[in-house]
């Protein structure tokens, strides 16, 4: 049974949420004068109603405390000064073959667009080998939509075409599979401006929809969630002697955003990573740590949201799963090459890693959580196959892809 997502104004009087007889929860996602200060999942009999006076105490408990911080911000910003104009934005959206999931993402742009914060926004549609038309004749229905077909499949052949094509001074990409939050697009204004230097951005990426099993049980491990608090990541941390090799603390790829020339400046995407079924993942580990290991911040905006399409069944969950670990040891496997400053920590981070997922596995046999044993040991088996020479095989087979389309 799915969870009903509800969402709350907590400025405003409260009232008791029903849900539907085939629904077993709610997923609540919390605003304060507008702004997104929290998310929680509360399980109910199906059909079973939130009294008002229990969604009062769960609001203290898990939203008090990011609603005094966004009361805080608001007085410290009581009396600012004129919000200057930003430069240009490019949004490139990186597609193939599924044309209702970009139409939904295109409409929610077109919602933010107006008064815009930049100088100029404009929207590049990557495709990225579609089989059929669906796709151009889909951006053919918005004004103001860039088509470009790359036919080299891929994910990071099409990013980088959309490096090649976009014109702003900001780039940000969006994975077809999310809908941008109403303040995605000032969320993204107000963490240009109070970090100005900044190489890159990452935002916060809520669930869409809570329809099945796989999607409530990802959710429930925690999402792609980095939480509520703005972060500001640099190239070292006192705290952590791994960082910036940890690179997927930073936020997720499918909502992302640089400066287009310093991605230029890095050589773009490696186009070895995310090349599809092979090789699904690494492509945003990569691309944060490299802005890192150039000197720039990158910095998490959680007002920089987004909702993401979790994945509907737990064989395409487990998948996932196999590809985080795969992806993330290929791009270990990359980056102790071609760093060698930091290649004793890219060898300690592989240990720890294995021995972390180790130890989750262990805690999943132990308390007999038969959905984690599946999940880690997927995740673990993506690792070793990651370890054992894939960044290397997918090397050759992008090698291949390039010179089939000279």
């Amino acid at each position: 049974m799915g969870y009903r997502l509800v969402e709350i104004e907590l400025s405003r009087p409260l009232q008791a949420i029903e849900i539907a007889l085939d629904q077993s929860g709610i997923g609540l996602v919390a605003r304060w004068r507008d702004r997104l200060v929290g998310f929680a999942m509360v399980d109910r009999a199906p059909g079973e109603p939130l009294p008002l006076e229990e969604l009062r105490a769960l609001a203290d408990r898990h939203f008090a405390t990011r609603v005094l911080v966004a009361k805080v911000e608001d007085e410290l910003a009581a009396s600012p000064g004129p919000d200057t104009e930003l430069p240009s934005l490019s949004i490139a959206i990186c597609t193939k073959d599924r044309a209702q999931r970009l139409a939904r993402l295109l409409d929610s742009l077109e919602a933010v667009r107006e008064n815009s914060p930049f100088g100029a926004v404009e929207i590049v549609v990557v495709d990225n080998a579609s089989v059929d038309s669906a796709t151009r004749e889909t951006v053919g229905r918005y004004a103001g939509v860039r088509y470009v077909f790359e036919p080299k499949a891929g994910l990071d052949f099409a990013r980088n075409t959309a490096l090649r094509t976009a014109t702003g001074i900001f780039i940000a990409f969006l994975d077809d599979d999310v809908v941008v939050d109403r303040n995605w697009l000032a969320g993204l204004a107000k963490a240009c401006r109070d970090n100005p230097t900044a190489g890159g951005f990452t935002g916060l990426v809520l669930p869409y929809r809570l329809d099945t099993e796989a999607q409530i049980y990802f959710e429930r491990r925690g999402g792609f969630g980095r939480g509520f608090h703005r972060n500001e990541f640099r190239s070292a941390r006192f705290d952590n002697p791994l960082h910036p090799i940890g690179a997927g603390v930073l936020g997720a790829g499918c909502n992302m955003a640089f400066r287009r020339n310093l991605l230029v400046s890095l050589g773009g995407f490696d186009e070895a990573l995310d090349t599809g079924s092979p090789l699904p993942g690494g492509g945003d580990l990569d691309i944060f740590y490299r802005v890192l290991r150039s000197g720039r911040t990158m910095v998490y905006e959680p007002e920089l949201a987004v909702y993401h399409e979790h994945r509907e069944t737990i064989p395409q969950l487990r998948r996932q799963y196999w590809s985080w670990g795969l992806g993330m040891m290929a791009f270990l496997v990359k980056s102790r090459r071609s760093d060698h400053e930091l290649r004793p920590q890219h060898g300690a981070m592989v240990r720890w890693w294995f021995v972390d997922q180790a130890k989750a596995l262990a805690r999943a046999i132990r308390d007999l959580r038969g959905r984690d044993v599946n999940f880690g040991m997927a995740e673990i088996w993506g690792g070793i196959r990651g370890l054992a020479g894939e960044y290397d095989r997918s090397r050759s087979r992008v090698q291949t892809i390039r010179e089939a389309n000279q």
